[in-house]
């Protein structure tokens, strides 16, 4: 899911297939070639592995991230989790199908695309993209939209328990439209047009999701405020089972979210899944260490959260980072995102219900820096030929932005909505627990 510019497809063209010769049976023997048959450039090896990336990140929301968050969350409002990232599930999808796709990918100005392929207007089952030519453009577009759905479906962790159900689709379908699809646009789809910046990694999305879903979290969980209770009041996770479960799901799906970013089946989308498990390894083994160090013992949910973290960091640079720095990686946004959700939230007592903003949105700055310094041939390993402190400034302006563009925008999405329809259920709703109160059912029968 790289632009042009940061993504090589010359291996996939060395594997291009050889279309059927020429026409079966020519009507004369002086045919002229223009009766031939261009070679069709799609692989089927790249498609077979596209297809399988794309059911593996849908794998990652439904039932992955359902799950982790569903676990994380009180037994009274499980059933809301679920039924949050089952609803952003099939209505940003049907988004994308409308407007998102085309925004995001197809030329226009300097912040959107055009609506030429708005419900997929013109792409056949044969057409194919100039930066990806190796598989059919349906396919990016199916590979494209898990991406978008799944990106709001990260922040809603943060105001867990106490938003309405309309004021979160109708935020997260705004949000998408305003932030993740100018980011998409500018960093994967047209070089240079992310506010004027060029030479931007960010192979699977650090910046186009992570950052972007984990300010809008930070945003979102203080502009809703706190759950009745809180800090004093001890929220503990009802069902640690299913949020391993979750977790072990996300990591699996990763591979498709990070790997399935290279576009083909090569040593590159190979390099990725290595670089990806090994910097989720080293999170959670790090985030292990810490809290036996300074608690006297590992938990389940310690180690499940320091992989999510190092999942995060890895994605932004897991394209262009060996093992050695994927490993660097993964440990150093163990104990960054450590420090984020167990000093920093304690200190500004913001209620960042699941960590989003401590986990996705740190995560993804410190991989977004690191794959700098990493990155760079300069280190060993490092794939990238470019000078680490010139890197340097171009990702931390990329953040920059990134971090500006989803502040005001969720601000003032959530502000008008607040005004208007408002953002949290009354207090005997959240009392009664959203379940019953938002969808009336309950999860569990005594």
């Amino acid at each position: 899911m790289t632009q042009p510019l940061l993504k090589s497809t010359g291996s996939g063209a060395a594997r291009i297939l050889s279309a059927p010769a020429v026409l079966a049976f020519a009507t004369t023997t002086t045919a002229s070639a223009a009766d031939t048959p261009a070679a069709s450039t799609i692989n089927s090896g790249d498609t077979a592995w596209l297809l399988v990336s794309t059911a593996l990140v849908l794998f990652m929301m439904i039932p992955g991230l359902a799950l982790f968050y569903a676990g994380l969350v009180r037994a009274k409002n499980i059933l809301s989790i679920l039924m949050q990232c089952f609803a952003l599930t099939a209505v940003l999808s049907l988004v994308w199908l409308a407007c998102g796709y085309s925004l995001s990918f197809s030329d226009g100005g300097a912040l959107f695309g055009g609506l030429g392929k708005a419900f997929l207007s013109g792409v056949s089952t044969t057409s194919t993209r100039s930066d990806c030519p190796t598989i059919p453009e349906l396919l990016h577009f199916a590979y494209q939209m898990m991406f978008f759905l799944i990106t709001p479906g990260l922040f809603i962790g943060a105001f867990a328990e106490r938003m309405k159900f309309k004021a979160i689709l109708i935020f997260s379908i705004v949000w998408s439209l305003l932030v993740y699809v100018p980011c998409c646009y500018g960093v994967w789809h047209k070089a240079g047009a992310f506010f004027g910046l060029s030479g931007v990694i960010d192979l699977a999305g650090g910046i186009v999701v992570h950052i972007t879903a984990g300010v809008a979290a930070l945003v979102a969980c203080i502009m809703v405020g706190p759950r009745k209770g809180f800090p004093s009041a001890q929220f503990m996770p009802h069902n640690l089972p299913l949020t391993i479960t979750g977790a072990g799901m996300l990591w699996v799906g990763w591979f498709g979210f990070n790997a399935g970013s290279q576009l083909a089946a090569n040593g590159a989308a190979a390099m990725t899944l290595v670089v990806t498990h090994l910097s989720a390894c080293a999170a959670a083994v790090t985030w292990m260490l810490i809290e036996w160090l300074r608690n006297g013992h590992p938990s389940a949910l310690g180690i499940a959260t320091g992989c999510i973290a190092g999942l995060a960091a890895i994605t932004p640079a897991s394209g262009k980072v060996g093992p050695i720095g994927a490993v660097c990686i993964g440990a150093i946004s163990a104990w960054v995102c450590w420090l984020a959700c167990a000093k920093l939230k304690n200190k500004f007592r913001y209620d960042d219900s699941l960590d989003v903003f401590g986990v996705h949105g740190v995560g993804g700055f410190v991989g977004t820096m690191l794959v700098a310094v990493f990155g760079s041939t300069s280190f060993a390993g490092g794939l990238g030929d470019f000078s680490i402190g010139s890197q340097l400034v171009t990702q931390g302006l990329a953040s920059l932005y990134t971090i500006l563009l989803s502040g005001v925008f969720s601000y003032a999405i959530l502000k008008v909505l607040d005004l208007t329809i408002g953002l949290r259920v009354s207090p005997e709703e959240e009392s009664q627990g959203l379940d019953l109160a938002e969808h009336g059912e309950t999860a569990y029968n005594d």
